[in-house]
């Protein structure tokens, strides 16, 4: 492959210019496209002009991204490098971190790229781009880690946390704050493979002493790095568990909580679904009490209603003494079942045919009619038309049966979901199938008294 990243030092020689090229007003070359560029008219006249010619580069550049036509998007790319030389300044300032982006996109997928070449392209952009030497630095740093070159990386990003250019601003301080963390990931990676290694030793060992304090000495400078970042506004997931995880193991609960209890309640901080999934699972394994549990997983809940933690937290609900709670359970399976990607989770239709009819026992009829009315106009087509009662009974009996069991109780005993399956003879599922119909003719809201 041609290395374009060459480019960015080779002189323009008077041959290139003769033979190759198309001049605009400030000398660049062009040694592409020649017959385009002479081709654009413009009120019958032909223009040759460097930034229409950059723009149709760019464009042509996107489009064999877009294609995955790497080497050709990799020939475009030795004259889009002229854009470095623009006269228009915005432009000129703009461009290393154009070329870095379809640089990098480009020699990462490109089949006769290798890591030297993207280091070249690397280092050299950096030093071109200096405002955007942190985020360079920090994605040639994945890129590392991406092919296995840990130490690479580690010393990569320790090189970026000492750069400085002018005074610091705020997007640089945001920038080496993430710098560090990443930094701070590698360092947790390694505090997490000498820690597998203590667990295998024998505390009566030798070497245990050894490999104790090398744990200690890791996990001091990992948390320093994303104990920093973790306090700014922002989503920080990885970091947070990575950070929590270690709080943990060396037995400081208390500050485990208060992280993961400021990432999920601080106001600061945006919406995340993830913060409420880690400091529930957090309260779960410390046992707290179930009203805590509870108040979690209603946030959660209303984030995210078809989230896998419903189930659970509907089971949860249904132990609670509060009526307002059982009420709630109802309306969370509902819920779930709203959404296309939950359609085919037995274990939800197995829980919601089951609680209608004890809600129904419970003569809590309204309940049911509350979340029905909202959903009878909808629900028919969406879960229980014969179309899907072929289909589930096809790739899943227990599936069908438990739907079945639900269509009949919500729509009776006409609802052709609820025929299809009545009517399948199955050798195993007869039985099922008996007390399902028994089942749907005492508790149907349709017409109960059937």
């Amino acid at each position: 492959m041609s290395d374009f990243s060459e480019e960015l030092a080779r002189p323009v020689t008077k041959d290139d210019q003769v033979k190759m090229s198309v001049l605009s007003g400030t000398g660049m070359h062009f040694p592409w496209l020649q017959s385009y560029v002479e081709t654009v008219v413009i009120g019958g006249k032909k223009k040759k002009d460097f930034a229409q010619t950059t723009s149709a580069c760019l464009n042509f550049i996107q489009e064999a991204l877009l294609k995955h036509q790497w080497q050709r998007a990799a020939e475009y790319m030795h004259s889009y490098l002229q854009t470095l030389e623009d006269s228009d300044g915005y432009k000129r300032h703009a461009a290393p971190e154009i070329i870095w982006k379809l640089g990098s996109e480009i020699l990462f997928y490109h089949p006769k790229s290798n890591v030297e070449t993207f280091n070249t392209f690397a280092d050299r952009m950096k030093n071109i781009g200096v405002m955007n030497y942190l985020k360079i630095s920090l994605q040639h740093a994945l890129y590392l880690v991406h092919h296995g070159m840990l130490e690479d990386a580690d010393r990569n990003l320790s090189q970026a946390e000492t750069w400085r250019y002018g005074e610091k601003s705020s997007s640089q301080e945001v920038l080496i704050n993430l710098v560090q963390a990443y930094k701070g990931l590698l360092q947790y990676y390694n505090w997490s493979t000498k820690k597998k290694e203590l667990s295998k030793l024998d505390k009566e060992d030798y070497t245990y002493g050894t490999a104790t304090r090398s744990v200690v000495n890791r996990s001091w400078k990992t948390s320093v790095n994303l104990g920093a970042l973790i306090k700014i506004p922002g989503v920080w997931d990885p970091f947070v568990k990575s950070y929590v995880e270690m709080l943990e193991f060396y037995g400081d609960q208390d500050a485990a909580r208060e992280v993961l209890t400021n990432y999920a309640y601080d106001e600061k901080f945006p919406s995340n679904p993830n913060a409420h999934i880690y400091l529930y699972d957090f309260l779960k394994r410390k046992k707290t009490p179930r009203a805590k549990l509870l108040s979690v997983l209603k946030i959660l809940y209303q984030i995210v209603p078809s989230h896998k933690l419903m189930l659970e937290f509907h089971t949860l609900l249904r132990k609670s003494e509060k009526e307002e709670h059982h009420k709630l359970a109802l309306e969370v399976l509902f819920g779930v079942l709203d959404f296309a990607g939950c359609t085919k989770n037995v274990t939800a239709w197995k829980y919601l045919a089951k609680y209608l009819r004890q809600t129904l026992m419970g003569n809590h009829l309204v309940w049911v009619q509350e979340q029905w009315n909202s959903r009878r106009n909808w629900w028919p087509s969406f879960h229980f038309s014969c179309y899907w009662a072929k289909r589930d009974w096809k790739e899943d009996t227990a599936l069908a049966c438990e739907k079945a069991s639900v269509a009949g109780i919500l729509l009776g005993k006409g609802c052709r979901y609820f025929r299809y399956i009545s009517k399948q003879d199955h050798e195993v599922l007869r039985k099922k199938i008996k007390r399902m119909k028994k089942s749907v003719k005492k508790y149907s809201i349709v017409n109960p008294g059937l």
